[in-house]
C-alpha cells in the first residue's frame, strides 16, 4: 500500500522481469483499467441481449465475445507494459505505418456495414477498424519525431509529425469520420504544447481547425445535419440523442435497476457508442461518476508521473497516450449528454468492439510501460521515494 500511495521503487539491477514490473508499474492506474473492463462486462450484460435477440443469437453472445476480446486485451497490455521504451518505440513505428496503409486502402477493400462510413475490414468472423490501432501508434510515432527535434542536428521532427497528422485527419474526414480526425489533431496539438510550442502557433492551428469545420458545415450535408441537431433548442425524441437524453433523465441518482431499463431496446448503438446511457438509466448517476473518476485516475496519475520524466520521448509519447484516453472518454460521454455534436466514438474499455478493446489494451500497455518508475539520476532516486 505504501508503494501505491508514494510510487513504486525504481528497478533494481538483475531483478527478474515480473517482480521488477510489479515494483515499478503504477498499480492505481492498473487497478482502474481492470475496473473499467469489469464495468464494461456488467454494462454489456445489460445492453447487448436485445441486439443478440434481434439477430437470432444467444442472449449473451456479445458479452461472451467482449469477455474474450477483453482477456486478450488485458494480456497484451501486461506484456507490452513490461517492454523497454526503445523497443516500444520501434514496434509502435511499425504499427503506425501498417495502420496508415490499412487506413488509406479502406476505400478499396473496406466496408461500411450499412452505416454510411467505410471504416472497417470485414474478415468474416471478425472485423477490424484500422483507426483504433492508428491512434495509440500515432501518439508514440509523433512523440518520437518531436523528441528527435530536440537534438542539435536532429530532423525537423515536429514539422514532419504535423504533416502526418494532417494526412491522417484528411483521410479520416473523407470516410467520413470527423470524430477520429478531430481526436488525432487535438492529440498532436496537446503533445506539441507539452513540447513547448509557441502559443500563437497553436492558435493558428486552432483557427485552421475552425475554418475547416466551417467549410465542412457548408459543404457536407452529413456535418450540417449533426451540427444543426446539436444546436437545436429541442431534441427529437426519435433520434439516438433523444433516446439517450431520456434514459439519462429517467435514471436519476440510483437508476431504475438492473435489467429494468428501456433504452437498450430502442437505441441501436446502446452497446457501443451510447453505452453510458444504459449505465445512467439502469445504475444511475453514481456509476457514471465512478466511470469518469476511473478515467480521471488513469490520466492524472499518468501525467503526474510523466512530469518528472527527463526522457523527452517518454514524456511526449506518454502525454499523447494519456490525453487520447481522456479525450475519447470525454467525447463519448459529451455526445450522450448533448454537450457535443453526435459522432461515432466508443467508450474505451467499456463499449463493445474487438478492435476498440484490443487497441485500448495495447495503448494502455504502452502508457503503463512509459509511466513505470525508472531512475532519473536525481537525488530522489538516490535516496528513494519519500515514505
Amino acid at each position: 500500500m505504501t508503494d501505491m500511495v508514494h510510487g513504486a521503487a525504481s528497478a533494481r539491477p538483475g531483478e527478474a522481469i515480473v517482480p521488477e514490473w510489479w515494483r515499478t508499474v503504477d498499480r492505481w492506474s492498473l487497478a482502474a483499467i481492470v475496473a473499467l473492463f469489469l464495468i464494461g462486462l456488467l454494462l454489456g450484460q445489460a445492453a447487448s441481449p436485445p441486439l443478440a435477440l434481434r439477430n437470432g443469437l444467444d442472449p449473451f453472445h456479445y458479452v461472451t465475445r467482449q469477455a474474450a476480446f477483453g482477456v486478450l486485451a488485458l494480456f497484451l497490455m501486461v506484456v507490452v507494459s513490461m517492454m523497454a521504451p526503445d523497443r516500444l518505440r520501434r514496434w509502435a513505428v511499425v504499427a503506425f505505418f501498417a495502420s496508415f496503409v490499412a487506413l488509406a486502402l479502406l476505400p478499396v477493400f473496406g466496408t461500411d456495414f450499412g452505416k454510411g462510413a467505410v471504416r472497417w475490414y470485414s474478415l468474416r468472423v471478425v472485423s477490424v477498424q484500422p483507426s483504433e490501432f492508428l491512434k495509440p501508434s500515432f501518439a508514440v510515432f509523433a512523440g518520437w519525431l518531436m523528441a528527435a527535434s530536440y537534438d542539435v542536428k536532429g530532423p525537423p521532427g515536429t514539422a514532419i509529425s504535423f504533416v502526418f497528422a494532417l494526412a491522417l485527419t484528411t483521410i479520416l474526414a473523407l470516410q467520413p469520420d470527423f470524430g477520429q480526425a478531430g481526436l488525432i489533431i487535438a492529440c498532436w496539438a496537446l503533445m506539441y504544447f507539452a513540447a513547448g510550442a509557441p502559443v500563437p502557433l497553436l492558435g493558428g492551428v486552432g483557427a485552421g481547425v475552425v475554418a475547416v469545420g466551417w467549410f465542412a458545415y457548408h459543404n457536407s450535408e452529413h456535418v450540417a445535419r449533426r451540427i444543426d441537431g446539436f444546436l437545436s433548442s429541442e431534441v427529437d425524441p426519435r433520434t439516438q440523442i433523444g433516446y439517450a437524453t431520456n434514459a439519462i433523465q429517467e435514471g436519476g441518482y440510483l437508476g431504475v435497476g438492473i435489467g429494468n431499463g428501456s433504452v437498450k431496446w430502442t437505441l441501436p448503438d446502446a452497446h457501443t457508442d451510447f453505452i453510458i446511457a444504459v449505465a445512467a438509466e439502469e445504475f444511475g448517476l453514481i456509476l457514471c461518476v465512478l466511470i469518469l473518476g476511473l478515467y480521471m485516475t488513469i490520466v492524472v496519475r499518468s501525467l503526474l508521473r510523466l512530469v518528472r520524466e527527463r526522457d523527452p520521448f517518454v514524456r511526449l509519447a506518454g502525454t499523447g497516450l494519456a490525453v487520447l484516453l481522456g479525450m475519447q472518454a470525454m467525447i463519448n460521454v459529451g455526445v450522450a449528454v448533448r454537450l457535443l455534436p453526435a459522432k461515432g466514438m466508443t467508450l474505451p474499455l467499456i463499449s463493445y468492439g474487438g478492435s476498440s478493446l484490443i487497441a485500448a489494451g495495447l495503448g494502455l500497455g504502452v502508457l503503463l510501460a512509459l509511466t513505470r518508475r525508472r531512475p532519473q539520476h536525481d537525488l530522489d532516486d538516490i535516496l528513494g521515494p519519500a515514505r
